[in-house]
Parts: C-alpha cells; sequence; structure tokens
C-alpha cells in the first residue's frame, strides 16, 4: 500500500535484444503533479548501522519517488500509514539484493538508508518549483533493531 518493489523476479514479460535480455515491464505506479516534470537524480547516502533510530519521515506531495540502488547492498525501507497529516503505524523492511523501492505520491518515508557502502542510488522523482517535502519529527523515535 505505500508502493512498488522494483525487482527482476519471476518471468520477464517480454525477451528482447535478440533473446539475451529479459524485459520486466512497467514495475511501478509514477504519479506526478503537473507543475513539474520527471527527473532522474544521483544520491549517495552514507550507511548506517543496526539498531537504527528514525527520527524523522518525510512525503512529497508532488509526485511518487523512486530509489533503485547502484550497488547490491542492503538498505532499510521505512514507510508510515497517514493520520490526518501525521504519521502512525511506522514499519520498516529490508530490501533484497537488487531490489529497488518507488515510494507512491504522499507516502511518509524514512531518509535512505543503506546498511553498506558506497550507499549510491539512482532517483526517479518530481523536479519543479514548488514545495515538495514536508518532514516530520518523530516523537518518540522509531527503532528498527533488526
Amino acid at each position: 500500500p505505500y508502493g512498488d518493489v522494483l525487482e527482476a523476479a519471476g518471468k520477464p514479460d517480454k525477451i528482447i535484444n535478440q533473446g539475451f535480455c529479459g524485459r520486466f515491464h512497467d514495475r511501478a505506479q509514477l504519479s506526478f503533479s503537473e507543475n513539474g516534470r520527471t527527473g532522474i537524480s544521483i544520491f549517495k547516502s552514507e550507511s548506517r548501522a543496526l539498531p537504527y533510530v528514525v527520527e524523522m519521515v518525510e512525503r512529497h506531495p508532488e509526485g511518487s519517488q523512486a530509489f533503485i540502488p547502484m550497488s547490491l547492498d542492503p538498505y532499510l525501507v521505512i514507510v508510515a500509514e497517514d493520520a490526518n497529516g501525521t504519521p502512525v503505524n511506522i514499519r520498516a523492511f529490508m530490501a533484497g539484493p537488487g531490489q529497488g523501492i518507488n515510494y507512491h505520491r504522499n507516502t511518509w518515508h524514512g531518509v535512505l538508508a543503506p546498511l553498506a557502502a558506497p550507499g549510491l542510488f539512482a532517483g526517479v522523482d518530481w523536479i519543479g518549483s514548488t514545495p515538495n517535502l514536508e518532514e516530520y519529527t518523530l516523537d518518540p523515535q522509531y527503532v528498527v533493531k533488526g
């Protein structure tokens, strides 16, 4: 309900490139407001360790946000439900090797939390001039124990 897991699992939708490549087609529900455009960015985040303290979550009202790891290292995916503008029922998941994540538009989520260096991700999200970030400081904080 928070987004989409991006991975090459199961049978490809189509075999392409003279039979040498499987295409796993249309794996994310991208959604963007009309006030901007879709962009691809590169993110480099410092690695974190378990137990990991989640101090803040954020969401993006103008568009979905996808992160595709550029290494096979693990990272945390932290999400929460919304209750009238307040994040509730925080959950944490461990992304498997080669899995990306697409957070649906306006979904509360944690910051990038790679568990190993280099913490390098490609990101696909909304680029525009209007505000697209809402942050919420957690009190009490949420701890991911591992």
